[in-house]
């Protein structure tokens, strides 16, 4: 109440004084600065780690990695040792999946399948993503005529139909092909989509004010790009990364069931699926199970590449 004015009592009303609130709003609307803030990673971490999907793609994933590595803690059944006199058997004690054809199998050939197509997948994917991120970034970051041949580069490659060109490709090796073959031909032909997801994830945060502090330190391009641009930009190419080893896994399928992709010697979900095509009517099983675990398998990192998109894309949360 100002000093000018006064407060009058009628006789008889008592005064009430309101108590003097001894804590200012200053100390009321303080924030505490004692912890560090979250990076953008732990904000994605926290986002992740209450979503179901998450976790149902984690468990996915970790199991087409164990039966890739260790198949042997899942089944001890050689899976090239056939028997003709087995032939479409069913299940029986320590073959709970039956046979094929020849007489192999199916629950040990489904097993120790993981092993070449997600070897394919996950190889295929890290050279792609080593040769488009330094196409993309290159052109993205320092622009102008690399930028524009770069760019007319990438689109030669994204104008060739992706599986179309493999398949030609790889009658050359027909007869001979390895898992080094067929992963060489998918990253020569696969890595265009990350070239593009990082030019434009680079374009975007070369921009930013910390890229402008650093270059008015006295940083070189080259060092700015490595160590500021690209872990900033990182984010996209991650993603996208993730929904393609599961693509590579279905192409490299698609290959072995054609003939061109692994040699028939090799066990792979592809390969066991063609074999399996002749006895669709009266034997679906036999096609089901390797089926089954590619869907699963594929189904699990494209789970797990939406999964991460939501939780680093503040938009895609709101």
């Amino acid at each position: 109440m100002p000093d000018n004015q006064h407060t009058v009592a009628r006789p008889g009303q008592e005064r009430y004084v309101a108590e003097v609130d001894e804590q200012g709003l200053g100390a009321v609307d303080a924030v505490s600065d004692e912890s560090a803030p979250a990076s953008m990673w732990g904000e994605a971490w926290k986002q992740l780690r209450r979503r179901p999907i998450f976790w149902v793609s984690a468990v996915l994933i970790v199991g087409a990695l164990l039966l890739a590595a260790v198949p042997g803690l899942f089944t001890r059944v050689d899976p090239t040792f056939c028997q003709l006199h087995d032939s479409y058997g069913p299940a029986a004690a320590g073959h709970p999946f039956g046979f094929d054809r020849q007489g192999c199998d199916i629950f040990s050939r489904t097993i120790h399948g993981a092993r070449a197509s997600v070897t394919v997948g996950v190889l295929t994917t890290l050279i792609v993503v080593l040769i488009g991120t330094v196409i993309g970034s290159l052109a993205g970051f320092f622009g102008g005529w690399l930028d524009a041949l770069l760019a007319r580069f990438t689109d030669v490659f994204f104008a060739v139909p992706f599986v179309l060109a493999a398949i030609v490709v790889m009658q050359m090796f027909k007869g001979r092909s390895s898992i080094v073959t067929v992963v060489l031909v998918l990253a020569v032909f696969g890595w265009p989509q990350i070239a593009r997801i990082t030019r434009g994830a680079v374009m975007s945060v070369k921009n930013e004010d910390f890229v402008t502090a650093s270059r008015s330190l006295g940083s070189s391009r080259l060092a700015i790009l490595v160590r500021h641009v690209l872990p900033n930009a990182a984010a996209p190419i991650i993603v996208t990364a993730t929904v393609q080893l599961g693509a590579f896994i279905v192409s490299e399928a698609t290959l072995s069931f054609l003939g061109v992709g692994l040699p028939p010697s090799m066990v792979s979900w592809g390969a066991d699926i063609a074999s399996a095509q002749a006895a669709l009517r009266d034997h679906i099983t036999v096609l089901l199970y390797p089926a089954g675990a590619l869907a699963l398998t594929v189904l699990g990192f494209i789970m797990m590449g939406d999964a991460v998109r939501d939780a680093l894309d503040p938009k895609a949360r709101k």
